[in-house]
């Protein structure tokens, strides 16, 4: 059987900027997630440092809503107090948020444009690895765009609309467009292309716990 992917894992999460708030006010605070911050406290007291201890220390009362692999940035959302905690909660179980994301990929798509609807589950022997499973996966709906072509890679906008574990990189795998720097999915040239992980939660549209008005964050991409 072969290791699992965190055999050899080394977390190293980035110090600056420690906590860059996008946004703040009563019922929300939305930050700019750094690559390589783990969203929760790991099982390991070596990886306690994350999203939620980092907002905790400036702002106690912050709760986690949702999550963002260790490896992607971007818009990321927290509650202020219990009532936004189960507003925001139901916005993203019922699928009421609007989320799109900026991703790098190794190769070029035939078309423009296109959906993937590759159901998906743990791979078990290699978690936290993700894989497509027609007979136990779970719904995965992913719509993406080219944004730009180039000599070797392509820039694709992805809007997921639903929220699976590692849904994009899967789903993008599944196409033979592996993500850039990828260290789960990628190998070879793509692996070595980019030091971290080339997807970038661009933007989130919720309904605002206060209110129920629409309201959008984003934040450019890094790479």
């Amino acid at each position: 059987m072969s290791e699992p992917a965190q055999a050899y894992f080394v977390y190293d999460p980035p110090m600056e900027p420690y906590l860059e708030v996008l946004h703040v006010d009563d019922d929300i605070l939305v930050l700019n997630k750094p690559s390589g911050l783990l969203s929760v406290p790991g099982k390991a007291a070596k990886h306690a440092d994350c999203v939620e201890r980092r907002a905790q220390e400036k702002f106690p009362e912050a709760r986690i809503v949702h999550r963002l692999d260790m490896d992607t940035s971007g818009v990321f959302l927290l509650a202020m107090n219990p009532a936004a905690h189960r507003h925001l909660g139901l916005q993203f179980e019922r699928r009421k948020t609007d989320k799109t994301y900026v991703a790098d990929v190794f190769g070029h798509p035939v078309t423009d444009r296109g959906t993937v609807t590759l159901p998906l589950r743990c791979d078990w022997p290699n978690r936290p690895k993700q894989m497509v499973c027609f007979e136990h996966g779970k719904t995965a709906h992913t719509d993406w765009e080219v944004l730009e072509r180039r000599d070797r890679s392509t820039r694709l906008r992805l809007h997921p609309l639903t929220g699976r574990s590692h849904q994009l990189r899967v789903h993008m795998l599944a196409l033979g467009l592996p993500i850039l720097g990828d260290r789960f999915y990628a190998s070879g040239d793509a692996l070595e292309a980019s030091e971290r992980l080339c997807l970038h939660a661009q933007s989130l549209t919720i309904h605002h716990p206060a209110n129920g008005e629409r309201v959008t964050f984003a934040v450019p991409s890094p790479f």
